[in-house]
């Protein structure tokens, strides 16, 4: 079968001189070979609990409101994946397939993460966990071996100590020999009373996850986030995936960039480059702007303008004679009244001690040059990225091309390189904004950690 670029994609590739690297694809596993691959490595037992997984929509099913309510089930993504687009579908699922149809696409390299693969970042059962994360990342090695000119595959790292994190690291890039991966974070712990609260791996974690971070420096390995808050706050209907799926990712990404910041990581490990895949760019312009805001309100030096012991309790107390009123007179609680918010107790925290942070242009170096950030192609925020006239101090954020290939998002694999063009047409970026975008930002991710990352692919020479 002969795979043939339309005009518009033929017109965009002719006017751009760099390759364009998708850095979020995505494959649909077939789940009979990764069963029996979980069967061979792990045995029955656990064959049989991953196959459980794939039937979780057949348990609910049928259940009253309250019941699932009850059940703390929130629902989950269901016709999720091309159907009516067959050849999508069977792209998803066929690494030869996705590899014969990237020209087509007018993509020149994919990086392609895994649907149900992702599971394992979440996944509470220890044992499962860990084996359905080994048999996911031996699939990907074997169902992507042969087309690695033009294909990444992207392994599963679950993090839910970090014992197990490097010993997954170590066994799929020196066994497998996969070289990008997905990262779990937060995590999910439970508490005493039934519920969970959220690590997010750099502030108050349950463990050190420095020794991963370093591992990651030492094997060239860019961290990738493609966490789903799905299930968290607000996110919990029973009934409407859609309800809990808007902003899930950006939601999730957020989180684990603000504990990545604030815990120190960017600033203890500056050859460390990390992504946060499928959530946009506008919740990082809003977060980087944000810890702007705080640092320079709250910095070590700052924030002892609100420490209590400043107090000049003569001017507060002259004030309360003047301009107390009949309400606020002759009152003795002053001490009382001032301890809201104010109280000499509590001790002080340089809550941005591990950040590294001394003065503000630290904040938009570390933030621009580690962090980037994944953006579909129909998203028309993209274009927050690159306005440096309204993101402070002129930072530019490394959005990166993410085609989604493979969910429902995409109806047609052939216009995901149109739809991101489009921000060009409109004039919403400038043709160098998109070549950050499907270039410059993708090569500053996976090069910037591994300057051997693209060695024998299709844009080596690039």
């Amino acid at each position: 079968m002969e795979f043939v670029r339309s005009r518009e994609v033929d017109a965009i590739k002719a006017r751009l001189d760099h390759p364009v690297i998708d850095s979020d694809g995505h494959c649909v596993e077939y789940l009979p070979i990764v069963g029996e691959i979980l069967r061979d490595q792990s045995g029955d037992d656990l064959a049989e609990a991953f196959a459980m997984m794939g039937k979780r929509a057949d348990l609910t099913r049928g259940l009253s409101l309250d019941e699932l309510r009850n059940g703390r089930v929130h629902k989950q993504g269901w016709w999720a994946a091309p159907a009516a687009n067959s050849l999508d579908r069977a792209t998803a699922m066929l690494p030869a397939l996705m590899a014969k149809r990237l020209p087509e696409l007018g993509l020149d390299h994919a990086m392609v993460y895994g649907t149900l693969g992702l599971s394992p970042t979440v996944l509470p059962h220890d044992d499962l966990r860990r084996a359905v994360a080994r048999a996911f990342n031996t699939y990907y090695a074997e169902a992507f071996r042969d087309h690695t000119d033009v294909l990444t595959p992207v392994g599963v790292i679950p993090m839910f100590t970090p014992e197990e994190a490097l010993e997954e690291l170590d066994h799929a890039t020196g066994v497998l020999g996969l070289k990008a991966f997905v990262f779990g974070g937060p995590v999910p712990r439970p508490h005493q009373d039934g519920g969970t609260w959220l690590d997010s791996l750099c502030v108050d974690s349950l463990y050190d996850y420095d020794p991963v971070w370093q591992r990651c420096v030492e094997l060239g390995v860019s961290p990738t986030f493609h966490t789903a808050a799905a299930g968290w706050g607000s996110r919990v209907s029973p009934t409407s995936y859609v309800f809990n799926h808007l902003g899930m990712f950006a939601t999730g990404c957020e989180a684990m960039a603000r504990a990545m910041f604030l815990g120190g990581v960017p600033h203890r490990f500056p050859e460390l480059r990390v992504a946060f895949q499928e959530g946009g760019v506008a919740w990082a312009a809003s977060l980087y702007s944000d810890i702007i805001g705080h640092w320079e309100k709250r910095n070590s030096d700052a924030v002892q303008h609100y420490n209590p012991a400043k107090f000049d309790r003569p001017l507060i107390s002259s004030m309360f004679e003047e301009y107390g009123e009949k309400l606020f007179a002759g009152r003795d609680d002053l001490e009382a009244g001032l301890r809201f918010l104010s109280n000499p107790d509590d001790e002080f925290n340089d809550e941005f001690g591990a950040t590294g942070v001394e003065r503000v242009e630290d904040i938009k170096r570390l933030f621009t040059e580690r962090f980037h950030f994944g953006c579909e192609a129909d998203d028309p925020l993209t274009a927050l990225a690159f306005d440096s006239k309204r993101i402070p101090l002129g930072a530019r954020l490394k959005a990166i091309f993410s085609s989604d290939i493979g969910h429902w998002d995409v109806p047609d694999a052939r216009e995901v390189l149109t739809e991101a063009w489009e921000l060009v047409e409109k004039g919403l970026a400038t043709e160098e904004d998109f070549a950050d975008l499907t270039y410059n930002n993708p090569i500053s991710l996976w090069v910037g950690a591994n300057p051997n990352f693209f060695d024998g692919t299709s844009i080596n020479a690039a």
